[in-house]
């Protein structure tokens, strides 16, 4: 029993997949070693990398990004509806959406088995450079690239689930894994951001600028910019101000004119762009994230008889389609809304997509950021609908203005808060906050956080950060419970494969 602990979590698998970026492109390798093979350092980040790209949330690789964590960071929150047909996915989406989960929910525990695959890659990974002949800068760059991504990969999970196992190293076989207790029991939180603080430090120390590395490779802003927003979770105003401040200030980063443009393919790596994963073609075939625009595009529905997009998942809820002020250039952007007006006009896309009118769509409002053209024309595509090409972003300049906004305020800078909260209104077409007072301002800028952010999977993480979630949930309708539902439950399969070391999470 012990033993599959291994296999499922910790073994460290080289899956050299590759994608559209350059960087990415390297062919499938045996099993070499760092002596015999002076690239497998180089490989091995690469398939660290390829880890963000997985969403195998019904198989054993486990989820990354994929259609389970999709439901565990949009459609658990009140900016988005499950979707689809009531009863499809019931079992999985539908009780996280409702808060009836159990921990033997298959997505909770797919969301687990992802994350830690990736952190197994990554402790592999470097293991290889630190033995490779690579030059000493190239080995600290290369770790900090996987050590930013084993840090991200933490932060995910500790506001998940908490507290949970540390593993830092690969095991040197079975009896290692099973006789030392780090792999089987639960670190506390505050162990946990620890190792994320220092994952991420050291890649800021580590890592070039953006404009002295390959485009889609973590870089030195992209550890300062995730590095702020940790330490905005953990309330360290200063450090969270210094850093965002310093991406700021590097020259390296500017909004896009155009909201709608950044989740468009055209829109891949742009000046806005800090952290998203790598999509593309590789070996003739669609490469991205398996199912996630497929999960989240319109279904079709009543009289049908058109060529649908998806299976109508992540539905942006009433609640965010009303909260956006006249005149939000944002709401257009973020949700599709099928034509219900009884004249059939339907919706025309930005690509030219026509989606019929509400007796054909099984749903009324769906994710534009998630939508990915069909049409070759617009946007590669090469038929693989299981694997649209759809770069996710995962952390955005706009985020480190509001990140240093909120900094800003904590320390009594409110003046300038102001400016950039102002930065980010002004993109979205809206008249500048002339809001004063502390209190007042922090509202402003959770409000614009919301807004600015929606359906790109933090609204849930910050709800709890801000601990906002009960209320908000309640005003939903969710039977949301205090002190049980901030938190997901440890899987009952890992809990079993502990040994029953691992504890479970509050009133599970």
């Amino acid at each position: 029993m012990k033993t599959k602990t291994i296999l499922s979590i910790l073994a460290g698998v080289l899956v050299l997949n590759s994608c559209s970026s350059d960087f990415l492109n390297v062919p499938l390798q045996g099993q070499p070693t760092a002596e015999t093979d002076p690239n497998l350092a180089q490989n091995l980040v690469i398939g660290v990398y390829n880890s963000l790209l997985n969403g195998q949330s019904f198989g054993a690789e486990g989820d990354a990004h994929g259609i389970a964590f999709v439901t565990a960071t949009n459609i658990i929150s009140d900016d988005a509806d499950k979707g689809s047909t009531a009863s499809d996915q019931a079992g999985t989406v539908g009780v996280i959406d409702n808060f009836t989960v159990t921990p033997t929910n298959l997505f909770v525990q797919s969301l687990w088995a992802g994350h830690y695959n990736g952190i197994a890659k990554a402790n592999n990974a470097l293991v290889i450079i630190e033995k490779s002949t690579l030059s000493e800068s190239e080995k600290a760059r290369l770790t900090g690239e996987v050590k930013f991504i084993r840090g991200y990969y933490y932060f995910n999970l500790v506001r998940w689930f908490g507290g949970v196992p540390k593993i830092l190293r690969v095991p040197a076989n079975a009896e290692d894994a099973n006789n030392d207790p780090v792999f089987q029991t639960r670190a506390s939180v505050d162990d946990i951001y620890k190792v994320i603080v220092e994952d991420m430090q050291y890649a800021v120390d580590n890592l070039p600028l953006r404009g002295n590395t390959q485009a889609g490779r973590i870089s030195k802003g992209t550890a300062q910019a995730m590095l702020a927003k940790v330490y905005l979770y953990l309330k360290t105003w200063d450090q969270a101000y210094k850093l965002s401040a310093e991406v700021i200030n590097s020259g390296q980063y500017q909004l896009l004119d155009n909201y709608s443009n950044i989740w468009r393919q055209a829109g891949d790596n742009s000046k806005e762009a800090i952290f998203e994963i790598q999509t593309g073609v590789f070996n003739n075939s669609d490469y991205g994230i398996n199912s996630y625009a497929m999960f989240q595009g319109p279904r079709v529905g009543g009289k049908g008889g058109w060529r649908d997009l998806g299976w109508g998942f992540n539905n942006p809820s009433t609640t965010l389609s009303n909260a956006y002020e006249t005149g939000d250039k944002r709401k257009a952007a973020t949700i599709i809304f099928i034509d219900n007006s009884g004249k059939h006009v339907g919706t025309t896309l930005f690509d030219g997509f026509r989606i019929p009118s509400a007796d054909s769509v099984e749903n009324l409002r769906y994710n534009y950021k998630a939508y990915h053209s069909e049409d070759p024309n617009v946007e590669n595509y090469l038929g693989n609908r299981d694997r649209k090409q759809k770069n996710v972003h995962l952390l955005r300049y706009a985020e480190v203005l509001l990140i240093n906004a909120e900094a800003a305020n904590e320390l009594g800078k409110t003046g300038d808060a102001l400016i950039q909260l102002n930065n980010i209104r002004s993109r979205a077409g809206l008249s500048d906050s002339a809001i004063s007072g502390t209190n007042e301002l922090r509202e402003a800028i959770w409000k614009e956080r919301h807004l600015e952010l929606a359906m790109e999977h933090d609204r849930w993480f910050d709800l709890v950060r801000t601990k906002k979630v009960a209320e908000v949930m309640k005003a939903s309708g969710k039977p949301f419970v205090t002190g049980k539902h901030e938190l997901l439950p440890i899987p009952s399969l890992q809990i079993a494969l502990s040994n029953n070391q691992l504890t479970q999470n509050p009133n599970y």
